[in-house]
């Protein structure tokens, strides 16, 4: 089994070479947009210098995406504690991690929050604003510095219940609400924290979910265990801003959720109805289209957090580039594909980080499969079901048995990458795909070489985007995959 592994992984690598070879002409040389997510405590473990040193040599990075307002662990903290230590940093789990702001907090921004903003302080590193530290060193060397910020947080925070979703039998649950106004008055505030205190050169927010049918759904890779009843949000300002609305009627959504929850509960038992899985699905829809009017409200909601973010870094900074990281299920469900309409996004968009995480995108697509045929797609066989999809979102990649080992292949990025240069056609928002370097995968599944990393960069450049962001973080990177990126980029003439 090992050996055939092996061969499947040769197979890939060899698939994307092939692609790129008969890919169209090299980009013209000129100077693109390189950059690379990049956590505190790497600075803190290896010196700012060095680190800058590294990045700049081995990936010739022109632009930082320096993590600073996160309590997750896929852009901060050393590596994760499942997986082996990368060739670099301290040779050592951080089993302590806790996250929050790394920046320092001037609560005169934040206001009526609901929390207090210097609750949101990370602790990590004592009193080291990193932001503070970066910055002028990084300006120094002629590298630019943009703020990643993403929507993951703890829930121990005091006063957070009152900025938590409500789900459908009004319990509190593990989320933030997007039409909260504690919610979006604290991220409007981080804004103009970082805006105002900082000569940074953007920022960048990410929001990794999907409103109420894909989460009822499990439609996203890991979804197979998602609960179908915690789905919302049904809290009083959601159910205000619907009712004044006027197009939508609460009640008939919670029933329509209802009916829904009954679908997958028993669909996820190996109970098929009668005439079907996806018959029965679409039934639901017919009779309660409210079910797809919600998932819209909510959409609608993080699309209304992304302009005032944009709205109000512009207000203060009219050059500011601020930009949005577009989640890998963009890759997986037509659901979630749906709602990223390039178009209207760009309007408040000055950059779109589109993820297109090869290597360990096989392994999250096989995962995604895996949960759509316990509901959705539940009369077909797990390779038709990805047939299925690879047709819907135009991949041409291997068999769901071979995927977790292969990853996607270098073609799958140059595809993507070309669709969101097309889908943004017309507007000034620039496209960077997000390039995967070594995110962690299961102990047999593919892992991240430095060739395979040069064809994925090297086929973005191909699509013609105007920059990449090497991810998800250089504490779990090794070195010599980082290299393989900074080979593409000077190969290409594009450093």
């Amino acid at each position: 089994m090992q050996n055939r592994r092996d061969f499947l992984k040769t197979g890939a690598s060899t698939l994307g070479a092939t692609s790129l070879a008969a890919a169209a002409p090299a980009p013209a040389p000129g100077k693109k947009m390189i950059g690379i997510q990049v956590g505190a405590v790497s600075f803190v473990d290896e010196g700012t210098d060095q680190v800058l040193d590294i990045l700049q040599e081995r990936g010739a990075v022109n632009t930082l995406f320096l993590a600073t307002f996160t309590y997750g662990r896929g852009i901060a903290g050393r590596q994760v504690p499942s997986q082996p230590l990368p060739d670099h940093g301290k040779q050592v789990h951080d089993l302590d991690f806790h996250g929050g702001n790394y920046g320092a907090v001037r609560p005169q921004y934040y206001k009526d929050t609901g929390i207090k903003p210097e609750d949101t302080r990370a602790p990590d590193h004592g009193d080291l604003d990193i932001i503070s530290e970066v910055l002028p060193k990084a300006k120094k060397r002629g590298l630019k510095t943009i703020l990643w910020t993403e929507d993951v947080w703890r829930y121990d925070i005091p006063g957070i219940e009152k900025l938590q979703e409500v789900d459908l039998y009004g319990r509190k649950v593990r989320r933030l609400c997007v039409n909260n106004p504690h919610h979006r008055n604290f991220l409007t505030g981080l804004v103009e924290d970082y805006t105002r205190s900082y000569d940074i050169d953007g920022i960048m927010w990410g929001s990794e979910r999907h409103g109420a049918l894909g989460t009822a759904l499990g439609a996203n890779h890991g979804g197979r265990g998602s609960d179908p009843g915690s789905v919302g949000c049904f809290c009083e300002f959601c159910e205000k801003k619907a009712r004044q609305a006027g197009n939508v009627k609460v009640e008939r959504v919670k029933e329509g959720y209802k009916e829904l929850e009954r679908f997958v509960r028993a669909s996820r038992s190996g109970k098929r109805p009668v005439d079907g899985y996806e018959v029965t699905f679409w039934r639901t829809l017919m009779r309660y289209p409210e079910i797809l009017a919600w998932e819209q409200f909510w959409h609608d909601g993080l699309r209304e957090i992304y302009a005032a973010m944009h709205a109000k870094a512009h207000s203060i900074k009219p050059n500011l580039q601020v930009g949005w990281h577009i989640w890998h299920n963009n890759s997986f469900s037509p659901f979630y594909r749906a709602q990223q309409d390039l178009q209207p996004l760009a309007k408040c968009s000055d950059f779109l980080k589109m993820v297109m995480y090869h290597n360990c995108g096989g392994e999250r697509m096989a995962s995604y499969i895996d949960s759509v045929t316990g509901t959705l797609y539940g009369d077909l066989p797990k390779q038709e079901a990805l047939d299925y999809h690879y047709r819907l979102l135009n991949c041409r990649e291997r068999s769901y048995e071979q995927i977790p080992f292969t990853g996607l292949s270098a073609d799958y990025v140059q595809r993507e990458a070309q669709r969101a240069m097309e889908g943004a056609a017309g507007t000034s928002t620039q496209i960077w795909p997000g390039i995967d370097i070594d995110i962690p995968t299961a102990k047999n599944h593919s892992k991240s070489t430095p060739q395979g990393t040069k064809d994925a960069v090297m086929a973005a450049f191909q699509a013609g985007v105007p920059g990449v962001i090497l991810s998800r973080k250089y504490s779990e990177m090794m070195l010599a995959n980082l290299s393989g990126a900074g080979d593409a980029v000077r190969n290409l003439k594009l450093a």
